[in-house]
């Protein structure tokens, strides 16, 4: 059901080549952790634009497995993630009707909502 192809302007993207309802679960990824000590340097690899915040002070890392660290960032996502410490997983959840074929995103923020600026190399916008 989901794969990945291109995303104008983004590289790789996930999409489905099936609808995907509104609250459905679209994916748990595992996750392997990164303690903080192995993030002082990360924003000098390519593993910056793939990681999420991670543990009880969000200051660990977390690599999704699966398709989880594919998802492009949108600030108007179809999709978000939950961090699930305790299953040490992510799960992706669709937030509207996903048409298929559509890119699946999220707002890197973590909240739908939150319009911040990103942080990081990553430029693209809504």
């Amino acid at each position: 059901m989901l794969y990945v192809s291109h995303s104008s302007g983004k590289g790789r993207g996930v999409f489905s080549n099936k609808k995907i309802q509104r609250e459905t679960i679209i994916e748990r990824c595992p996750v392997l952790e990164l303690p903080p000590e192995q993030l002082e340097n990360i924003d000098q690899t390519e593993l910056y634009n793939y990681y999420f915040s991670w543990g009880k002070e969000m200051k660990a890392g977390a690599l999704a497995l699966g398709l989880g660290s594919i998802y492009n960032h949108s600030y108007t996502p179809n999709a978000l993630y939950r961090l699930d410490m305790d299953d040490g997983v992510i799960e992706f959840l669709a937030i509207k009707n996903i048409p298929a074929n559509e890119e699946i995103t999220i707002n890197y923020n973590g909240s739908p909502m939150d319009q911040s600026p990103l942080w990081g190399k990553i430029d693209w916008q809504k």
